[in-house]
């Protein structure tokens, strides 16, 4: 059975920028029984939890006081995408909108609520090497190319 790659926020882990998570009991379901890789790529390239928010502007992430985070960003995406390499993978289920996992629609830079057509840095990176990524309101998709491949 091939592995998940999941945010480790949507399993519960507290590691999103405001201390808390996203635990999403869908995301978590999806994953009973299988291999699961939790990543954050945030935390995993050495930014603090609780920290301020981030977002992309200009291929460059920001926080919300206007300062570079993107090496943070790049560097945690590598160091988690590592944890990955040489794994079965199935598919990635990572957090919408965020500037680190977001999949096809994130956050436009101005901390502002405006969602902008684009993915995370970590996201990009999977889809790099040919992974599906969903996020966790595409669970049904998911689970579907779960059933696929495991059938």
């Amino acid at each position: 059975m091939r592995a998940v790659i999941v945010s480790a926020c949507l399993l519960g882990e507290a590691c999103k920028w405001s201390g808390g998570s996203n635990r999403d009991e869908r995301v978590i379901a999806l994953c009973e029984g299988r291999p699961v890789i939790a990543v954050c790529p945030e935390v995993a390239g050495g930014l603090p939890v609780p920290r301020l928010p981030g977002e992309i502007r200009g291929g460059i992430v920001i926080n919300r006081e206007g300062e570079s985070v993107d090496r943070a960003f790049r560097e945690g995406a590598a160091a988690s995408w590592a944890r990955c390499e040489g794994r079965e993978i199935a598919c990635a289920v990572l957090k919408a909108r965020s500037p680190s996992c977001g999949s096809g629609q994130i956050y436009d830079g101005t901390f502002s609520g405006t969602l902008t057509a684009g993915d995370g840095i970590f996201a990009a990176l999977v889809k790099e090497h040919g992974i599906p990524v969903f996020t966790e309101e595409e669970t049904e998709q998911a689970r579907r190319l779960l059933e696929e491949t495991d059938g």
